[in-house]
């Protein structure tokens, strides 16, 4: 297959002040193809990465630089405003579509450029393209987004259901050491580095000067505006934070949305190729892996194994700079490489392990690679699965007369997350699939370490042992019929395949699949708050992350509802005070409906014959 290649010496020069349109400069680093130690003479197509995790580092990283360079292309890295080399104030996503678009018209405008940019980055530097492209700046000619680049950060990634996603107080704790103020003054630095985060989190809410990141303010504003506003108002629908908003203008580029099963950005990317898909030229494509964050040639997650053909390596590309190529070479270069050719959607349907463990410890969950038109892919039969009062789960709806499940959920005694689609989390909020058993690795978790499943503020619903593999591959929702003794709680879902007791494994696993949440106060509408009257019914959704998982024969499907998920996401009080500064916490009674008049449910999207 024709591609580019390492032909060229690299020459880089460091520090070029880039100019925006308020005067404030940025950091930026050229990468250029040289013989001789001479830059090419003739104008060249640029790939492109803006960052705030420092732009010399980041291009070391993964020897993009070098890569992309040696290959013939003009590479440039770019820190972000206010990160590391950079001029100005940081305030995280929201001045990226501006900066963005302004760098876009730079590099268009030197000698070395022949006006085609590529861009691409994991994350952050995903987020920094879409926030560019919702302006739809000059010069973009394709993007390369991995895990990352929101279509709503109120939806996913920022907040939940309506609740806060934690995971970003410890990025916002681990970056602001790296910050210019940190830098330039050591009692800041050494006042975050004598902060016990893990202390902290046992103390919430927590008050503006009165927190981990006291001693740098503009981190703690970023934390406490999320935190503390929770409807979806103009605050939550700028460009960098909420690209749906934007997605008319939205650049029409060749756009590959790259992501993973257990990333926190699953719905972004997700809800990115719906969205766009069919109001851009694109083509717009998606591979979706079953990854955690960034993970892409890791055949397992947490401790799950899905086999060596899992990873990007293993069956998409020799290497992830290699994948990344084969999209540049044909959108910049215009090498006929087959990339235009490829299906809309490749994924991994995870499932099909004999459940082994492996060398590592590890279950053996496999996997295999499938390509679709669409998503979700159109033969997916949406099918619900009720609830019923003995903790089954079935597909027939409940009787008339069955009684509601009740449980007490305590602020103060939250449920322990144990995985799931979190990055940035450290060691406080570990991402990935793992069995849902309390662990010393999870924060939260209190011996004898028990399955998540005894808990008294857990309900379980689950089927018999299956007699026949079912795949269930798209967007889950539960839908439930509650009502509380508080005026707001939460209620939180879980999927699970259930694998059945072996010898390597006795007591059987409990693989988490995805999760959701959701904030009553929320029901209805995010755009504004509406507490509950306390013992009247109500019908709520969950909207749990997107998955593809085929349970095996002898496997069972549950579904597990709570109420919360600690430290992934803020507990609910359930006083129903503004968010993020209550003072006070109460137990709430809850209980969950599954009659005929409110079957409460969970609806997956099956596909037909499962192997």
């Amino acid at each position: 297959m024709q591609k580019s290649q390492p032909e060229y010496e690299v020459v880089r020069e460091s520090d070029v002040m880039v100019p925006m349109r308020d005067g404030v400069r940025l950091a930026t680093d050229v990468y250029l193809p040289a013989r001789s130690g001479t830059p090419l003479s003739e104008r060249l197509p640029a790939v492109m990465q803006r960052t705030p995790y420092d732009k010399s580092a980041q291009a070391l990283r993964d020897d993009a630089a070098r890569y992309f360079c040696s290959r013939g292309y003009a590479v440039v890295f770019q820190d972000t405003r206010g990160r590391f080399n950079s001029e100005g104030r940081f305030v995280k996503y929201l001045t990226d579509p501006e900066d963005g678009f302004d760098t876009c018209e730079w590099v268009g405008r030197q000698e070395w450029s022949n006006g085609k940019i590529g861009t691409f980055g994991i994350s952050y530097g995903a987020h920094t393209q879409a926030a560019m492209a919702a302006l739809d700046p000059p010069n973009l000619a394709c993007m390369f987004l991995d895990s990352g680049g929101f279509t709503n950060a109120h939806d996913n990634s920022c907040r939940n259901g309506g609740a806060f996603e934690l995971r970003q107080i410890v990025w916002a704790f681990n970056n602001a050491k790296a910050s210019p103020e940190a830098t330039a003054d050591p009692k800041i630095r050494a006042a975050l580095e004598a902060e016990d985060l893990g202390a902290w989190f046992q103390r919430m809410p927590w008050r503006r000067g009165h927190s981990p990141l006291s001693a740098v303010p503009e981190y703690e504003d970023y934390i406490f505006q999320m935190w503390t506003h929770g409807d979806f108002d103009e605050y939550w629908q700028q460009p960098g934070i909420c690209n749906e908003m934007y997605f008319e203008q939205y650049s029409s580029v060749p756009q590959m949305h790259f992501g993973s099963w257990y990333d926190p950005y699953t719905k972004t990317t997700t809800k990115n190729f719906t969205g766009l898909s069919p109001i851009k030229q694109g083509p717009v494509r998606m591979v979706l892996g079953p990854w955690t964050h960034g993970a892409h040639d890791a055949a397992f997650a947490g401790d799950v194994d899905f086999g060596a053909e899992s990873t990007v390596s293993g069956s998409l590309a020799d290497d992830y700079n290699d994948l990344r190529l084969r999209w540049f070479d044909h959108w910049l270069k215009g090498i006929d490489n087959g990339v235009e050719e490829e299906p809309p959607v490749t994924l991994f349907a995870m499932g099909c392990g004999d459940g082994h463990k492996t060398e590592d410890g590890r279950i053996a969950h496999g996997g295999r690679w499938r390509q679709a038109t669409e998503w979700p892919p159109p033969e997916a039969t949406p099918t619900p699965f009720f609830f019923h009062p003995d903790g089954s789960l079935s597909n027939e709806r409940p009787p008339s007369d069955a009684p509601p499940s009740v449980y007490q959920f305590d602020p103060n005694d939250p449920v322990p997350t144990v995985g799931g689609n979190i990055s940035s989390g450290g060691e406080l909020i570990i991402g990935g699939a793992f069995d849902q058993r309390a662990g010393p690795r999870f924060f939260g978790s209190e011996a004898p370490y028990l399955p998540l499943a005894s808990r008294h503020d857990v309900l379980v619903f689950q089927t018999p042992p299956l007699d026949e593999a079912i795949e269930v591959t798209g967007p889950i929702v539960v839908r439930l019929w509650i009502s509380s003794s508080a005026v707001d709680t939460d209620f939180t879902a879980k999927l699970i395949d259930v694998h059945p007791p072996s010898d390597d494994f006795p007591n059987g696993f409990d693989m988490n699949l995805c999760d959701g949440i959701i904030r009553a106060r929320y029901r209805d509408t995010f755009d504004k708050q509406d507490l509950m009257t306390p013992d009247e019914v109500y019908e709520l959704t969950v909207e749990l992350y997107p998955t593809s998982n085929i349970f095996t024969a002898g496997h069972r499907i549950r579904v597990d509802i709570s109420s919360s998920n600690f430290p992934r996401l803020d507990v609910n009080p359930n006083t129903g005070e503004p968010l993020g500064q209550n003072r006070r916490t109460v137990i709430a009674e809850n209980t969950v409906y599954h009659d005929a008049a409110r079957p409460s449910h969970v609806v997956l999207p099956v596909m037909p014959q499962a192997g």
